[in-house]
């Protein structure tokens, strides 16, 4: 935060680190110390946050579970960062003109058309009803994220790109590996 404040105060950009953890697995450690991470970048404003998804182990390693799981978050601070909305349907009035004493919001219209983007729109969610979450597989959140990326992979169209430019650069690909050695790493 420190940091954050003298970067705004000398008028400089700020590059922090995003979501950093040192569990092993994507776990419920790797979201607890990666969201601390996260929320620390965007709370002394940096201006460019670096690894912000996907890695593991002190950065030794990356999952494709945890790229998921932190893009998810990544949507959620999107809204996080953007602010409370006031507006009509934000006031939400209509809702609390037509429920009465002792009636209760969750089947109101307003709550119906509201409650699966209230917040941010979640891809890995599980909006299974708890009562069916066993017949559902009783999936956990590293488990749908596992699902998400394989979905992602098999459902990805590469932008296109203009086959001039495809070629430039793939003849510069091999022009530079062409001019140096190997490296053992």
């Amino acid at each position: 935060m420190v940091v954050g404040q003298l970067a705004r105060r000398l008028n400089l950009p700020l590059r922090c680190a995003g979501s950093f953890t040192t569990s092993k697995l994507p776990d419920g450690q790797a979201m607890q110390e990666s969201v601390m991470s996260m929320l620390s970048a965007i709370h002394c404003g940096a201006n460019f946050i670096l690894h912000a998804a996907g890695f593991l182990d002190g950065l030794l390693s990356m999952s494709y579970e945890k790229f998921m799981m932190d893009a998810d978050f990544c949507g959620a601070l999107h809204s996080y960062v953007n602010g409370v909305t006031v507006d009509e349907n934000s006031l939400a009035m209509s809702a609390f003109q037509g429920v009465t004493p002792g009636g209760h919001y969750l089947g109101s219209a307003h709550t119906m058309a509201n409650y699966t983007t209230a917040f941010f729109d979640s891809s890995i969610s599980d909006d299974t009803p708890f009562e069916t979450w066993t017949e559902a597989g009783q999936s956990d959140a590293a488990t749908r994220a596992n699902k998400r990326w394989k979905q992602s992979l098999a459902e990805y169209v590469a932008p296109p790109m203009d086959e001039a430019v495809d070629e430039a650069l793939r003849d510069f690909i091999d022009r530079t590996k062409a001019s140096m050695p190997d490296q053992w790493y």
